[in-house]
């Protein structure tokens, strides 16, 4: 080899090179499964009227896991699993959700952010909430995971 340094660092590249992208490790808890919402989420019809208004959400226990939250900030709407993800599923894992915080009913009470999935203070686990892509076409929301 001509130049040991390029061969150094070739090697470093390639040591440092990941097969997980977005560098998240996956979440062997919740499984991944793909849903579509489609049209259904119409924010002119009255049962998604609310989510024309910041700070509100809506839960759709017929898609996900044991449900999807869809929620509101005004300009944006986010939307995450309503598993927990630091636990295996279970009767206590189902989150709760009041206000922007959804909580398991498991004894270590683990808490999240629905603006952003983050883990609130004292959530044990390394997992924060499962994210779905959202897509807003007027008053259509469009929520799936595939």
């Amino acid at each position: 080899m001509k130049n040991p340094i390029y061969f150094i660092l070739t090697l470093l590249l390639l040591v440092s090179c990941s097969n997980n992208d977005d560098g998240r490790l996956g979440n062997p808890n919740i499984p991944n499964f793909a849903f579509d919402t489609g049209t259904l989420i119409n924010i002119s019809l009255p049962q998604y009227s609310v989510l024309q208004f910041p700070g509100n959400y809506i839960i759709l226990d017929q898609y996900g896991v044991n449900g999807v939250v869809l929620y509101s900030s005004g300009t944006t709407f986010s939307a995450f699993e309503l598993s927990d993800p630091n636990h295996q599923l279970n009767t206590c894992s189902l989150l709760t959700v009041a206000g922007v915080i959804a909580t398991c009913n498991c004894d270590d009470g683990n808490s999240y952010n629905i603006l952003n999935g983050a883990q609130q203070e004292g959530t044990s686990g390394q997992y924060g909430l499962v994210p779905y892509a959202v897509e807003v076409s007027g008053t259509i929301i469009r929520v799936f995971n595939n």
